[in-house]
C-alpha cells in the first residue's frame, strides 16, 4: 500500500460578516419569497411544489433536528452516503464517497475516499464567487462543528463517546486548528475514522443532515446567519428562504450521475406506474426549481394541492378520505380523483409517541422515595388513561399500527406479541392507581401540555384533556401552552422546559437502536433524550447491545431495553401511521417522507401540464 501524505489546514474563526456576504444576504436570501399557499407559483422553468406543515427553524446541518429541516439540508449540502431512492426495504448507498470503505478486521478504522471533481456551489463567500472542489478536510470541519458549543449543535450524539478524541477536543475548548485522532483526512480525498469501539451505524450517521459537508468560507463569512443561507454542494441551492417558504434553484454545477434504476432498488410490479422509468440513464436534479411551501393546517395545503396549478404533492387530510378514497384498503381513489392523481400507501418509518419529562419532580425524579414512588403511579394512570384507538380513528384513518413500547413495526427486531396493556385504555384501573397513591383532585399537578400552533395541535390537546378529564383530573389543571412555530416548540423540548413532549420520531437509519437510543441517559436535553430518563440497568444494555451486530442475542436485549421504558411508565407509545400521499398525474416521483427523506426530491421530474407520467393501463396506485 502506498504511504498516505495528509494535507494540512487551519481554520480560524472570523468575526463580523464581510461586505460580500453582507450583499449576499441582503440581496441573494431575499428574493422571492413573497409567494406562498394560494398564489401562482414562480412562471418559466420546470418547477415542483411541494409543502410541509411546518418551518424549520435553521438550515444550519449542525441544527437539522427534524424532517421539515433535514428535507432541505439533503438538497442543499451533499453527505458522505445516501439511502436508495427506489429500495425498500431501506438500502444504503455511497453518495459523496466513492465507494464502500475499507474497514479493519477490528471494526475500529474506516477508510473512506471521496469523489473527485464535486464543487460547492458557486457563492460570494469564496474568491471570485466560484464554489472551490470539496475535499476531504471539509468533511473533518463539518463534523468538528457538531462538538463546538458555539454553534448549539444537536446532532453530536451520533458520534460522542465513538470516535477517537473527538469528545476530548470539546473539552479543551474546540479548537479547529487542533487534530482529532479518530478523525483525520489522510489526503484530499481519503478520510480516515477511528472509533472507541464498534458502532455498526456509523455509515448511516453519514448520511443524516447531521453529517452534511459545509465549507468553512461559508461559515467565516455568514455566521449564525448560515442558518438561512446554506452554501453546500447539492442539487440545488436556497434562493430564498423564510418561514413561510423555501425556493431552491438547480445546482448547475451538480456532478453527473445518471440513474441506474436496478441500483436505486426499482421494483416494476410496485413501482411503474409512477413513471420513474423516464428517469433512467438521465442526471439529476431533473426540475430548475424547487419549491417547499410551510403551511402548518391541513386545509391550506390540500386547497392549493387540488386547485391544479399551485402545489403538486399533498397528503389526505383524514377529514377528505370519504370523498376521496373508494377504498381504505387497499387505497384505492375514487374515479375522479384517480383520473388527475397519483397515489402510494404505506406504513412510515417511525412513531407518534407523548413522554414525561422526569426533570420535572411532579411527574418524574423527586428526592423523596415516597413521592417518586407516587409520581411512577402517576405516570402510570395517565398512560391507562391514553385512548390510542380514539386517536387512531380520528386522525388516521384508523389504518395506524399501535403497538407497546418504542421499537416500531417496521423493524426487524418488533415484536408482534408483546403484551398491548400499556396502550390499552382502562379508565377504572387509571382511577384505582390514582386512589391507592394517595392523588385526589386537589393535589393533582398542573399539567403544562406544549404544541405549535394550529387548529389540530389545539385538537390533540382537547381529545388529551378529557381523556384525563375521565379519570379524574381537574381540566383546568391541564393546560395549553401554544408556540408560535414548531421551532419554538422543538427548542422548548430541547431546553427542557415542557412536563411532556409529544412528538413524531422518523428512524434515521432502519435498526431499533436509533429509538431506543431516545431513551439513553447521556442523550439527555439538549440531545435526544426528551425525556431525560436515567435508567442504569437500561444504559448498561444500550451500550452493550450498541457495539453489536445484527444477532439474535442483540435482539433480545433490545427488547429487554423496551420493556424497561414500558415498566417504567416512561410515557405513551406508541402508534405508527399509514400514510396516504396524491401527487398530480404530470409529475414522475416515487416520494418518501421516511428514512430517504429529502434524497429523493432530486428525482423527481415534471412534465407539462396535461400529459400523464402514468404509464397506459396502469391505475393510480400501480
Amino acid at each position: 500500500m502506498q504511504p498516505w501524505h495528509r494535507r494540512l489546514f487551519f481554520l480560524r474563526s472570523i468575526g463580523g460578516v464581510s461586505l460580500a456576504c453582507a450583499v449576499a444576504l441582503a440581496g441573494g436570501c431575499g428574493s422571492g419569497v413573497a409567494e406562498g399557499p394560494g398564489r401562482p407559483t414562480l412562471p418559466g422553468p420546470k418547477t415542483f411544489h411541494h409543502s410541509f406543515e411546518q418551518a424549520p427553524a435553521s438550515l444550519d446541518p449542525v441544527q437539522a433536528t427534524n424532517i421539515y429541516a433535514n428535507h432541505v439540508v439533503v438538497n442543499a449540502y451533499d453527505t458522505l452516503f445516501a439511502y436508495k431512492y427506489l429500495a425498500r426495504p431501506y438500502q444504503l448507498k455511497p453518495n459523496l464517497a466513492e465507494d464502500w470503505p475499507e474497514i479493519s478486521p477490528d471494526l475500529l478504522t474506516y477508510r473512506i475516499r471521496l469523489k473527485r471533481g464535486v464543487r460547492f456551489q458557486d457563492d460570494p463567500c469564496f474568491p471570485g464567487g466560484r464554489g472551490r472542489e470539496l475535499v476531504a478536510e471539509d468533511f473533518v470541519y463539518s463534523l468538528k462543528r457538531q462538538f463546538d458549543p458555539q454553534n448549539r449543535p444537536q446532532g453530536g450524539w451520533f458520534w460522542q463517546g465513538r470516535i477517537v478524541g473527538i469528545d476530548a477536543w470539546k473539552s479543551a475548548g474546540s479548537d479547529y486548528a487542533q487534530d482529532i485522532p479518530g478523525l483525520r483526512a489522510l489526503d484530499s480525498h481519503t478520510l480516515e475514522i477511528r472509533l472507541t469501539r464498534p458502532y455498526p451505524q456509523l455509515l448511516d450517521t453519514f448520511a443524516q443532515g447531521y453529517s452534511a459537508v459545509v465549507p468553512h468560507e461559508a461559515v467565516a463569512c455568514y455566521g449564525r446567519e448560515l442558518g438561512t443561507h446554506p452554501v453546500g454542494s447539492g442539487p440545488f441551492k436556497v434562493v430564498a428562504y423564510d418561514t413561510a417558504r423555501v425556493v431552491f434553484e438547480r445546482h448547475p454545477g451538480y456532478r453527473q450521475e445518471p440513474v441506474d434504476l436496478a441500483a436505486e432498488g426499482y421494483d416494476p410490479v410496485k413501482q411503474r406506474y409512477t413513471g420513474v422509468e423516464r428517469i433512467a440513464g438521465r442526471s439529476p436534479p431533473f426540475v430548475d426549481r424547487l419549491i417547499i411551501d410551510f403551511a402548518n393546517d391541513d386545509a391550506s395545503r390540500w386547497n392549493s394541492f387540488t386547485k391544479g396549478d399551485e402545489v403538486q404533492l399533498s397528503a389526505l387530510p383524514p377529514e377528505r378520505a370519504e370523498a376521496v378514497l373508494a377504498s381504505l384498503n387497499p387505497v384505492r381513489l375514487q374515479p375522479e380523483y384517480a383520473e388527475k392523481y397519483q397515489a402510494y400507501s404505506g406504513p412510515e418509518a417511525g412513531f407518534v409517541f407523548e413522554v414525561f419529562n422526569f426533570d420535572f419532580p411532579d411527574f418524574g425524579y423527586h428526592p423523596d422515595p415516597a413521592r417518586e414512588r407516587r409520581n411512577k403511579a402517576l405516570r402510570c394512570a395517565i398512560i391507562k388513561a391514553f385512548d390510542w384507538e380514539a386517536r387512531n380513528a380520528s386522525w388516521y384513518f384508523g389504518l395506524a399500527t399501535v403497538f407497546p413500547g418504542v421499537i416500531v413495526p417496521v423493524v426487524p427486531e418488533f415484536d408482534p406479541a408483546l403484551s398491548r396493556a400499556s396502550v390499552t385504555r382502562d379508565v377504572d384501573g387509571a382511577r384505582r392507581l390514582l386512589r391507592d397513591n394517595g392523588w385526589t383532585a386537589a393535589n393533582l399537578p398542573v399539567l403544562v401540555y406544549g404544541q405549535s400552533a394550529g387548529v389540530k395541535q389545539r385538537m390533540f390537546y382537547e381529545q388529551f384533556r378529557a381523556e384525563l378529564k375521565q379519570i379524574g383530573w381537574p381540566p383546568e389543571k391541564v393546560v395549553l401552552k401554544q408556540f408560535a412555530t414548531f421551532g419554538d416548540l422543538s427548542r422548548a423540548w430541547k431546553e427542557s422546559r415542557l412536563p411532556i413532549v409529544a412528538k413524531g420520531w422518523g428512524l434515521d437509519y432502519p435498526d431499533a437502536e436509533n429509538t431506543l437510543q431516545l431513551f439513553y441517559g447521556p442523550n439527555g436535553s439538549p440531545g435526544s433524550n426528551d425525556a431525560n430518563w436515567h435508567n442504569v440497568e437500561f444504559d448498561r444494555l444500550y451500550e452493550q447491545a450498541a457495539v453489536m451486530l445484527p444477532s439474535p442475542e442483540r435482539t433480545a436485549l433490545y427488547r429487554r431495553m423496551n420493556q424497561l421504558v414500558i415498566d417504567d411508565c416512561v410515557g405513551m407509545t406508541g402508534l405508527a401511521r399509514n400514510r396516504i400521499y396524491l401527487w398530480h398525474r404530470n409529475v414522475v416521483a416515487m416520494p418518501d417522507r421516511e428514512i430517504v427523506g429529502g434524497f429523493w426530491l432530486k428525482y423527481v421530474d415534471v412534465l407539462p401540464p396535461g400529459q400523464s407520467a402514468r404509464p397506459e393501463g396502469l391505475g393510480a396506485t400501480g
